[in-house]
């Protein structure tokens, strides 16, 4: 028998459906591999389950708000078990917009042009930042959710009935729309894994063509780029990974637009379902999906 993994999954941020998919996904792969594995919600009982299972390590299948923001890696911290994913500054930083970019912008990593709007701004005051700052269309999503929850492209015309529907977040990001490709990349531990090119039927990648399989959103790996521009794109994912200080495994979302790579966000905990990306980038270069987890199992530990 292999070591005992206890998962977390679940959770209540608006991802919810996605992380218990995860979790079910990879009890079922450790499972099927002489792993030892028990699912918990991270609610109260969380404690008493950790004492009782007294797992070896502890694999964080949560998503969004409490599960990758640093507020579960912080209880985490307490127990002194290992635990998947990245520690508790690194996923803060990682799941705040604004923050995340800030760190790009200063060690020279593209990422698109953006400012900040809280509900008390006039609209003609909006409506000149943006003119003079960024220009129509614009992408408009909260600081602070995972998997596309919540993110529009505007247009003037039709801004502010979208801001009204993110009238319970304190801040919103207000960022310039960037056409082109849509390419995501990913690290695993200090590998670069690869990366996987996303043409959406919809307008955009977001929550239903990431999730619905009826999106038939299409996957091309491998992406088709000069091995110029695919070496840049894995240097600058390999970048960001080190400068939020990631591990186990992240990936980050692209815009290619006129030979140039846009880091749109990195996701510290990417999905592990049937339609997730890392899994399928693993796959092409030859790596299981068991040997992908256990690839992110041997860089779970507590942070220093």
């Amino acid at each position: 028998m292999k070591k005992k993994i206890l998962i977390i999954s679940g959770g209540i941020s608006k991802e919810r459906a996605i992380s218990l998919d995860t979790g079910r996904q990879v009890a079922k792969e450790l499972s099927k591999n002489g792993y030892k594995v028990k699912i918990t919600e991270p609610n109260f009982n969380l404690l008493k389950i950790i004492k009782s299972f007294k797992p070896k390590k502890i694999f964080n299948a949560l998503h969004g708000q409490y599960g990758e923001d640093g507020y579960i890696q912080t209880i985490l911290e307490g127990i002194k078990i290992p635990y998947t994913h990245s520690g508790v500054i690194s996923s803060a930083l990682a799941m705040d917009k604004e923050l995340s970019k800030k760190i790009f912008i200063k060690n020279k990593i593209l990422t698109p042009k953006f400012i900040l709007y809280e509900f008390n701004k006039k609209k003609t005051v909006l409506l000149n930042l943006i003119q003079k700052k960024l220009k129509f269309p614009v992408v408009i999503k909260p600081i602070n959710e995972g998997s596309s929850v919540n993110v529009f492209i505007c247009s003037k015309n039709n801004i502010f009935k979208k801001l009204r529907v993110l009238k319970n977040y304190k801040k919103i990001i207000i960022e310039e729309f960037i056409p082109g490709r849509e390419i995501q990349a990913a690290i695993v531990g200090k590998k670069k894994l690869g990366a996987i090119e996303l043409k959406p039927k919809r307008t955009f990648y977001d929550y239903q063509a990431k999730y619905n399989v009826n999106a038939k959103t299409q996957h091309l790996i491998p992406v088709n780029l000069s091995k110029k521009d695919y070496n840049n794109l894995m240097n600058v994912t390999m970048k960001a990974h080190k400068l939020i200080h990631c591990r186990g495994v992240s990936r980050s979302d692209f815009k290619f637009f006129n030979k140039k790579f846009y880091l749109l966000e990195i996701n510290t905990q990417p999905g592990m379902t049937k339609l997730s990306l890392v899994p399928e980038i693993a796959r092409y270069h030859g790596i299981s999906f068991i040997k992908l987890l256990e690839l992110i199992l041997k860089d779970a530990s507590i942070q220093k």
